[in-house]
């Protein structure tokens, strides 16, 4: 019978002297400690675990956040930079088979901590080239760099050395704890792309002073290394707690007599408890290769499943390629520099994704969302995102006007071919090469490939400051009065900042709407499983989303982003460089085109699933599934197809999340 608080009270304030039974009060208090010792340790993995997440996170995000600087430093295409970005799925696939098999095991923490360290020695590893390929070296006319130098821009004298001549020269809490830190670390990652990129790429190795160019210039590139080593090092600090962690922690008292067998709950165990004899995980591991392909057909004749699994691989393929190059997007379409591109992307794209992962879950909970509830809300999602990106189609800028390339020299439309549209009477007399990349801002806002296509004979000043005069080519232009030029291109039309800031605000709204569906989807695919498939079901669903989205996404999308170069550099050992210009409108049919294609394609895979639901289930199934009773996919499957509402919530993962923008 239970006393009541005010019983004892009085029960207490009487004089009574009663025994104590101190066998009691010791078990009381070993267990209190015990339980102590228990929520202690499961705090530390669980923070040392978050940490592990943030530098996974951030050292993702910097590797997207540096595509660019990348591609101009080696003067590659944006082609084979995907390929270094799907790369990183590459490395993945490699190793999470031999962690899956020999994890469960072996000394799980220790584990993750050599996988940290193999973690810093990659993010190590990339930054590496920087330290043996010399320092950069970008396009400039000589006496913009040294002023002891004096030659004529327009090289009439067939004696004087070109420019390309001197360029080849030799050179020296709790699980959702987990989940928040890996938002959070895109954040920062993104952050720290747009302070490095701000940094000048030889920094600490050159005098700053003698940089001709600027953050705003095309041939600009920013400390892309230095992230690489500040994410190493994280790295290496996350994985120092793993190693001083036991093999075991301890399960609660109140846990022991638990029936749960879910994964996470295994690892937290007593630390005598009886693994089993080796014949009896030998005829275990028999019998779950002797269920391996029953299981797989099990899986693929779930015809909500594979509709599903279709139109996720579909959609990441459309969202992993649009986030790979968004930064270059941002840059070539509206004329921002890396930093603040980058510095955009991490302080408003990313948080709209991590408050759309938390509405799509509120709203679940809240509104106590069936399986066919959240296919409607994750076909929404879908749906609306895509139609707001249809908008963005008029959000672009223009084209610059580049003599030869985007206008002609006298202010028409140019020629077809765009490389014979270099040369024009007005620098005929020069000998010019077409490979290079100088550009000048003439006094009548129209940019010129070099100084020498411009048909400037001389210069003053020094470095950024150099002004060209007596340029034949600026003159004719329209019939110019002013015929000077300084160095640099020149900004792009007065539209562009406005269209940057309606891009801006549609574009977070996008994110966010997008990401509302990424947790019903989630809970959706677990609720059509059968309980003992699930993890087999979500390990096929991660492995399908890697190796036929994150791998070839990056890939397709920078070869067709190549169509749309207008103007490409040169290696200084000869060949193809990076692209310098590219035709905006034709950037932007390119991006927003493929991203919406395979968006269109991934919602009707969507309408599929939900047709599929509406013929498999019932109204009353519905009701039941809302109200926490039982879920289901189907009429056949309802017993199977049970899933508690905690198991639910508590995992809002998919690939790649922290970075859907």
């Amino acid at each position: 019978m239970e006393i009541s608080s005010k019983e004892n009270t009085h029960f207490f304030s009487n004089n009574t002297i009663l025994p104590v039974d101190r066998s009691s009060f010791k078990s009381e208090s070993s267990s209190s400690k015990e339980k102590q010792s228990c929520c202690g340790g499961i705090k530390i993995f669980l923070g040392a675990l978050s940490f592990v997440y943030f530098a996974k996170a951030l050292s993702g995000s910097y590797l997207k956040s540096t595509i660019t600087q990348i591609e101009r430093r080696f003067d590659i295409p944006s082609s084979l930079v995907g390929v270094i970005d799907g790369s990183f799925e590459i490395g993945n696939l490699l190793i999470i088979i031999l962690v899956s098999y020999f994890g469960a095991k072996l000394h799980r923490p220790r584990i993750i901590g050599a996988g940290c360290l193999i973690m810093s020695a990659g993010t190590f590893l990339i930054a590496m080239p920087q330290f043996f390929m010399g320092r950069y070296r970008y396009e400039r006319f000589p006496s913009t760099i040294n002023s002891t130098v004096s030659l004529s821009p327009c090289l009439q004298d067939k004696s004087q050395t070109p420019l390309s001549a001197l360029e080849k020269s030799p050179a020296k809490i709790n699980a959702g704890c987990v989940q928040t830190v890996a938002i959070i670390g895109p954040i920062f990652g993104f952050l720290l792309g747009s302070l490095c990129a701000k940094l000048y790429v030889d920094i600490g190795f050159v005098d700053l002073d003698s940089v001709t160019i600027s953050p705003k210039d095309v041939q600009w590139v920013g400390a892309w290394w230095l992230g690489y080593l500040i994410a190493g090092v994280i790295s290496i600090l996350a994985g120092i707690p793993f190693w001083f962690l036991p093999r075991h922690l301890p399960r609660p008292e109140g846990r022991k007599d638990s029936s749960t067998s879910s994964e996470h709950s295994k690892f937290i165990t007593e630390e005598n408890k009886d693994q089993g004899t080796s014949s009896w995980q030998q005829a275990k591991l028999a019998e779950m290769a002797k269920d391996f392909l029953p299981s797989l057909k099990n899986l693929f004749g779930n015809p909500v499943y594979i509709l599903y699994l279709c139109a996720s691989i579909i959609q990441f393929n459309s969202l992993i390629g649009m986030v790979t190059y968004k930064p270059k997007y941002i840059e070539q379409q509206y004329g921002q520099t890396s930093s603040k591109t980058n510095f955009v992307i991490g302080l408003i794209n990313i948080p709209a994704v991590a408050f759309g992962i938390f509405s799509g879950g509120l709203i679940m909970k809240r509104f106590g969302v069936g399986v066919v509830g959240a296919a409607k809300l994750s076909l929404g999602s879908s749906f609306f995102g895509y139609l707001l990106l249809l908008s963005l189609f008029a959000m672009g800028c223009g084209n610059s006007e580049v003599a030869g390339l985007t206008v002609s020299y006298h202010g028409a439309k140019p020629m077809s071919d765009h490389e014979q549209a270099l040369f024009s009477e007005c620098n005929s007399g020069c000998s010019c090469s077409r490979n290079d990349w100088d550009p000048i801002c003439g006094d009548n806002g129209v940019t010129y490939v070099s100084a020498c296509l411009a048909g400037c004979r001389t210069s003053n000043g020094t470095g950024k400051n150099t002004v060209f005069f007596n340029c034949s080519c600026v003159r004719t232009f329209e019939s110019s009065q002013s015929s000077s030029a300084v160095v640099g291109p020149c900004q792009k039309g007065k539209e562009c900042p406005k269209m940057f800031l309606y891009f801006l605000v549609i574009s977070v709204i996008t994110s966010y709407t997008l990401s509302v569906g990424g947790t019903p989807g989630y809970i959706l695919l677990l609720r059509c499983i059968k309980p003992h498939l699930k993890s087999f079901a979500l390990g096929i669903y991660t492995l399908a989303i890697r190796v036929l989205a994150g791998i070839p996404a990056p890939v397709y999308f920078g070869v067709a982003i190549d169509t749309a170069c207008l103007k490409w550099g040169s290696k200084r050992c000869g060949g193809r460089g990076a692209c310098r210009l590219y035709d905006s409108s034709a950037l932007r049919y390119v991006y927003l085109g493929l991203t919406l294609v395979l968006g269109t394609v991934s919602i009707f895979f969507s309408v599929a699933v939900l047709w599929v639901l509406r013929k498999r289930s019932s109204p009353q199934d519905e009701i039941l599934s809302a109200n926490g009773e039982r879920g289901a996919c189907g009429t056949k499957s309802r017993k199977d197809n049970f899933v508690h509402s905690d198991q639910l919530i508590q995992s809002t993962y998919w690939p790649e999340k922290e970075t859907r923008l």
